[in-house]
């Protein structure tokens, strides 16, 4: 502390701030503060285990629980089987989940290749193995508790920016937990309910969304995040393929009995097990779409056979539509089948200011809109369905059709609506950087790194690149994609995407002709939203102009256009 004699050769202005300071610094004399550092992972475990406390007061207090431990190392094990068996006696024992781990040399893309013979042209595809544990030696646990690793992108796509986690082990991990809490809890009780199994992860990423619902949280605190899940719909999930290298033909069989128990389970739950469906498409920001939107809920209804052999289901067609698509318009989509739900259109956060892609994370309000629903299969506006698809609503989320390299097509989904996933999809959103073109594709991509292979006929691409499928050529296709320039936005004549040399893999009469057919089907009323506007048919007369002058060899700009929607009839190809 300063003496009296020193403060007297001070300014006045130096003698007030001395003062001051002493102010402030006397209540510290008598004051020794008690920093509490935040407990290390490695402290935590040797506390109490808390998470177990939520279990405890909701499962039978009769009941002798037996713990199942997957990627524990032995000191955390041995503290957790002290604690547990210290702090509740009904724990009769823990056991330690052996199982091989995935081979270190394969990478994700060979689980998620961009090409296989679903067909089985050249015999089965050769996958690689996901090994799991012998189940049948751990099917008596209550309690399963994995440690998560958070992996890495080494196995990723290689693009820059922060992208969904692409690890194997992290996956197998999930798949071994999810594995055997369906095996232990998959049988029925006396009293019509299957056995109460609980999963706890440990680790600071938590467990992969893709597997373990947001819905069955019930709990998370620092790293521990403690589920109970609902068994019918993790058992779909661990019937399907570790990756999407096969797609599952006798899925459609299997996991239709899966959903029946799991019907029969939400009976006594809400004393109605139909299942509740719906095909599902979005529209905002423009019009444009509107009359694709009007031929899909068509063809839907053209092939609206039912195909599952449930109990009984509703299904519904619900169209999700922002505040641009105009009163005339939803009086339209509505004659043509529709359900209108207004819906807040979404911005995505990494696409340029007036780009096509600007608004598309709109898809999002999937998740929020229609939790009335328990299955999904949302439908892009600019398809066509040429055969009944109920069938693979039996499907899991995500299931979806390949597009290219390790990704799927976001144009057809199976989605599953929540609002807690549709919250965390919000929340995402500005964290994770979609690859490539910035869209809704490639963000969801990010999200659900693990999906489930449909077959492409369920989204049959009008893309003709060298070595693609073929939707001219194959048969049993269940829809078709309109890439390119949209037929309604052509000539009935033929498909425009002819007269421009760089359109010319999105060409093809034979899908041109398939979308027109369902067009003539309409009601005269339908035909209407399909009109020509005078903008787009000065450019159609511009693009035939160029491809006459450039003599493209396949010419169908010699084609005389009958088109009665024509405006411009006085016009013709100038030289």
């Amino acid at each position: 502390m300063a003496s009296k004699s020193s403060i007297s050769h001070l300014s006045s202005h130096q003698k007030t701030f001395v003062i001051c300071l002493l102010l402030v610094s006397l209540p510290l004399l008598f004051f020794t503060p008690s920093f509490k550092p935040q407990k290390t992972l490695l402290e935590e475990q040797n506390a109490e285990p808390a998470w177990f406390d939520v279990i405890v007061r909701d499962i039978d207090h009769s009941t002798k629980i037996k713990v199942g431990l997957v990627n524990i190392d032995e000191t955390l094990e041995g503290t957790l089987h002290g604690h547990l068996h210290k702090l509740y006696p009904q724990v009769v024992g823990t056991v330690s989940v052996k199982f091989d781990h995935v081979d270190e040399n394969l990478k994700w893309k060979d689980f998620f290749p961009e090409w296989i013979d679903e067909d089985h042209k050249w015999g089965h595809p050769k996958c690689p193995q996901m090994p799991m544990p012998i189940l049948e030696n751990y099917q008596d646990v209550n309690v399963v508790v994995a440690r998560v690793p958070c992996g890495n992108n080494n196995n990723s796509n290689g693009t820059e920016g922060k992208r969904g986690i692409r690890d194997l082990f992290m996956l197998q991990v999930n798949l071994v937990v999810a594995n055997l809490a369906v095996k232990s809890g998959w049988m029925k009780l006396e009293d019509g309910y299957y056995r109460k199994v609980y999963v706890v992860f440990i680790g600071n990423c938590g467990p992969m969304l893709e597997i373990f619902r947001c819905d069955d949280l019930l709990m998370h605190q620092g790293e521990y995040w403690v589920y109970k899940p609902e068994l019918g719909r993790l058992k779909q999930k661990t019937l399907m393929p570790p990756g999407s290298c096969q797609i599952a033909p006798p899925y459609a069989e299997t996991g239709r009995e899966i959903w029946r128990a799991y019907l029969s389970q939400l009976n006594i739950l809400r004393r109605d097990s139909r299942p509740k469906l719906a095909y599902v498409t979005v529209l905002h920001s423009t019009e444009k779409y509107v009359c694709g939107a009007i031929a899909l809920a068509q063809s839907i209804l053209q092939t609206s056979e039912s195909v599952i052999q449930f109990y009984d289901y509703t299904r519904d067609l619900i169209l999700l539509a922002d505040k641009s698509i105009t009163p005339k318009s939803i009086k339209g989509l509505e004659a043509a089948g529709w359900k209108i739900k207004r819906i807040q259109r979404i911005l995505n956060p990494f696409a340029q200011k007036g780009s096509y892609n600007e608004w598309n994370y709109s898809k999002l309000q999937i998740w929020k809109k229609l939790t009335n629903y328990d299955k999904v299969i949302f439908i892009d506006s600019d398809f066509l369905v040429l055969k009944n698809m109920d069938e693979f609503f039996v499907y899991p989320q995500l299931s979806a059709a390949p597009n290219d390299l390790i990704f799927f097509n976001s144009g057809l989904m199976v989605i599953e609506p929540s609002k807690c996933m549709f919250e965390d999809l919000m929340k995402k959103r500005l964290e994770v950087e979609p690859y490539r073109n910035k869209g809704d594709q490639g963000f969801l991509n990010e999200v659900f790194t693990w999906w489930h292979r449909l077959p492409w006929r369920l989204n049959g691409l009008k893309n003709f690149k060298e070595g693609g499928n073929n939707i001219e050529k194959e048969e049993g296709v269940y829809g078709i994609h309109y890439l390119g320039v949209k037929p309604w936005m052509c000539y009935r004549d033929y498909d425009c995407n002819w007269d421009k040399e760089e359109q010319h893999e999105f060409a093809s009469d034979y899908a041109h002709e398939r979308w027109w057919e369902v067009y003539e089907g309409m009601p005269k009323e339908l035909q209407s939203y399909c009109g020509l506007t005078r903008k787009l048919e000065e450019r159609l007369i511009e693009w035939r102009r160029r491809a006459r002058n450039a003599s493209l060899s396949d010419g169908h700009w010699k084609i005389e256009i009958k088109d009665a929607r024509r405006k411009l009839r006085n016009q013709y190809v100038a030289n």
